[in-house]
């Protein structure tokens, strides 16, 4: 942590110049060629982080997938021939130089293992001069910085402040001319760690969605106690400044109703909430959840307390009504699998920014837009930041939603119509959509069902839902669905409505003819591509992989994992691959295998897929809305255009209906796959990590963007 750097006033007892440098080349010769030669050079050359040393740290609260960053981090410095630096080790112990075994067990580790702190000396010019003393005698010139915006803020400030603290340290007579440059500049790099999701300029922190699987899952533990006895829940999650968490988890378990800092309720809300209560209550409904952000607070500024709401819903209403206060069991337990790979992700891309980093390179903060890495202006982003809870401070809310940017707008979007208005009482029909689910199960089925039904039914549609996929529309197992029909949907695994993998080629007659006599105008198809045979791998062979964990396993490195797709090689087979490591591994490490199967269909659905799927099914019905009425002329329909038939999906950073016509020359109908698939670009950060030998493709990396802001009064942010 930096108070560990501020602290630090033993010299480092190792070598204080790279011990990764080529012996062949000179240290005198390798700082001439780093200073001539290009990043692309570099690149080429591999020798980017030849000669660099990095120094990673945690400060602030801790947050899970911390760790995972951090490991990224070291391996990728190191990987590069950067010298990584385990961290400033909190507790009074010295800077301490990593090892690629010695973050071995970090990844899956919740918290920080090399410690947090919010350190008062930091915000001291006299404590930053001892750690630029201890940056400097280290020979350590880039710093990735792991932490919130009070962290990162601190992190800028002590760049801006670098030269005149080498001055003044040159002046003190404790560092030497020549030490002063060697480290003539500083160049860090923000990665955001926060459970909160508070920092402007990313759609997710490290930290959050581990935070929301810890706060779903009591949900889902309280939701059966409560609809057993009638029971109103009130829960008080994290979220001062920021009501991402309570927003988003009230998307993902349905709630009743959400109160966050950045949009007050109205002044009559005690009069609102009682009857939408009263209301679900007479509609069937067992229970009542009520979630609150810590900071909420009404529009005069004075805080909503969890203990207010109850006492006004027992007052008003006699229910029973209990409050739980989850407090800081959101920063515990093992990050999600989406933490660990943000953190690894942010990491490696820090890594880059940092070795490809120049002295008029303005510190950056690496975010996450869609499913893309970025780079901002860290200070940029601190001012949005700030910005937000100025505009709250002043009572300008609107200015504040703007400020927290599309994603957090589209989510409060989508739950105010989902909680707050109410269906059509009209007797007129406005179109008649069907849904249903096609191919195998998926968790997030049901939320995306329960948010396509609902916002049809406030649309003033007719909703009917086909059961059994193809086979049952062809049947005619359709029913029309009402408000109450997918009430308590959004956290079931699986598929209320059945879904099968068979196809509709031998059944266009009867599907056609249900789709005339239940006059469905629109059809929303939940689901997708089964996984089908893919093609043989490309990575050399299970021979060199055999040799790679033979040698991995010859260091301190005593575990080994291999993961198989089930149809990647019809002649690697499980057991084949069982049996070849056994064999070869004889004398040096033991093998198992296990087949998870039908388990990973299982379960229920995360929070990230309740709310992806949630606003996947109500962008889907708003599109079906509009494009029906855009082709109803005269009483029939008219889907005679490309963009009929669409499919909805997220593409890099944007929500895309894309015509299924354009779809065909992206597809592999063999195999049953896009032909590109993103994510296949994240498997050589894996051989890395890994520890194999390969090269690490830079070809495409992100670039410095800005944050465009808009101050009150403008549409868009």
């Amino acid at each position: 942590a930096i108070s560990s750097l501020t602290k630090q006033t033993k010299t480092y007892a190792g070598e204080k110049n790279p011990s990764s440098i080529n012996e062949s080349c000179g240290r005198g010769e390798l700082r001439l060629k780093e200073w001539i030669m290009t990043h692309e050079e570099h690149h080429a050359a591999k020798t980017l982080g030849i000669g660099k040393a990095i120094a990673v740290l945690t400060s602030g609260g801790d947050a899970q997938g911390m760790n995972a960053a951090v490991w990224a981090v070291v391996r990728v410095g190191i990987f590069t021939g950067a010298r990584g630096y385990q961290g400033l080790v909190d507790g009074g112990d010295h800077i301490r130089e990593a090892t690629w075994e010695s973050v071995s067990m970090m990844l899956q580790l919740g918290g920080t293992v090399i410690g947090s702190a919010r350190c008062k000396d930091f915000r001291d010019r006299e404590g930053r001069l001892r750690a630029a003393y201890n940056l400097v005698k280290h020979g350590i010139t880039n710093l990735c910085v792991i932490g919130g915006d009070g962290s990162l803020t601190g992190a800028d400030t002590f760049r801006s402040e670098w030269s005149d603290l080498l001055s003044d340290l040159q002046k003190a007579g404790k560092v030497t001319a020549e030490e002063v440059t060697k480290s003539s500049y500083l160049n860090i790099v923000g990665q955001v760690g926060s459970i909160d999701n508070d920092f402007c300029g990313t759609d997710m922190t490290i930290g959050t969605d581990s935070a929301l699987h810890c706060i779903i899952e009591i949900v889902d533990a309280i939701t059966t106690t409560a609809q057993s006895h009638q029971r109103t829940f009130v829960l008080e999650v994290m979220g001062r400044h920021c009501g991402y968490l309570a927003l988003v988890t009230s998307l993902s378990c349905g709630a009743d109703w959400v109160f966050i800092p950045e949009c007050p309720p109205d002044d009559d809300w005690e009069e609102h909430l009682c009857s939408r209560l009263s209301e679900t209550r007479i509609r069937g409904s067992r229970l009542n959840i009520i979630i609150v952000a810590e900071g909420a607070i009404d529009k005069n500024g004075k805080p909503i307390t969890s203990e207010d709401i109850k006492n006004l819903v027992v007052k008003r209403l006699g229910y029973d009504t209990w409050v739980t206060v989850l407090g800081h069991v959101q920063w515990g337990g093992t990050p999600s699998a989406f933490d660990q790979i943000l953190g690894s992700r942010m990491g490696v891309e820090a890594v880059m920014a940092l070795l490809e980093g120049t002295p008029d390179t303005p510190a950056c903060v690496v975010s996450l837009s869609g499913n893309q890495a970025v780079r901002l202006p860290l200070m940029e982003c601190v001012q949005v930041t700030k910005d937000v809870t100025k505009a709250m401070e002043e009572k300008k809310f609107d200015e504040a939603m703007k400020l927290r940017g599309w994603s957090f707008m589209n989510n409060w979007e989508v739950y105010k119509l989902l909680a707050h208005v109410r269906p059509s009482v009209s007797k007129t029909v406005s179109h008649t959509v069907a849904v249903m689910n096609v191919g195998a199960p998926a968790a997030g089925m049901n939320a995306a069902v329960r948010s396509t039904v609902r916002i049809g039914l406030i649309q003033g549609n007719r909703v009917l839902v086909v059961h059994d996929s193809f086979e049952g529309l062809a049947k005619g197992q359709i029913e029309e669905a009402g408000w109450s029909y997918v009430g308590g949907w959004t956290g079931q695994g699986g598929s209320k409505l059945g879904t099968k993998r068979t196809l509709p080629k031998k059944s266009f007659d009867q599907i056609s003819a249900n789709i005339t006599k239940f006059n469905i105008q629109g059809l929303i198809i939940i689901g997708g591509f089964e996984a089908y045979t893919g093609g043989p791998g490309t990575d050399g062979g299970q021979e060199a992989n055999v040799e790679h964990l033979v040698q991995k396993m010859k260091t301190t490195v005593k575990r080994g994992l291999v993961l198989r797709n089930e149809k990647c090689n019809e002649n690697y087979t499980t057991d084949f691959i069982f049996n070849l490591y056994s064999e070869e591994g004889k004398g040096i490490f033991d093998s198992r295998k296990n087949v998870l199967g039908h388990m990973q269909q299982g379960g229920s659905p995360t929070p990230f897929d309740r709310n992806f799927a949630t606003k996947m099914g109500a962008k889907a019905m708003n599109w079906m809305s509009g494009k029906i009425k855009e082709s109803y002329r005269n009483g029939r329909n008219f889907a005679n255009s490309p963009d009929s038939g669409c499919v909805l999906g997220m593409r890099k950073r944007a929500w895309v209906f894309q015509p299924v016509t354009e779809l065909k020359d992206q597809t592999d109908f063999e195999h049953r796959i896009p032909k590109e698939q993103w994510w296949l670009k994240l498997r050589p950060i894996l051989k890395i990590l890994a520890k194999y030998e390969i090269d690490l493709d830079t070809s495409e990396h992100a670039h410095l963007e800005h944050i465009t802001r808009k101050r009150s009064g403008d549409a868009a942010v």
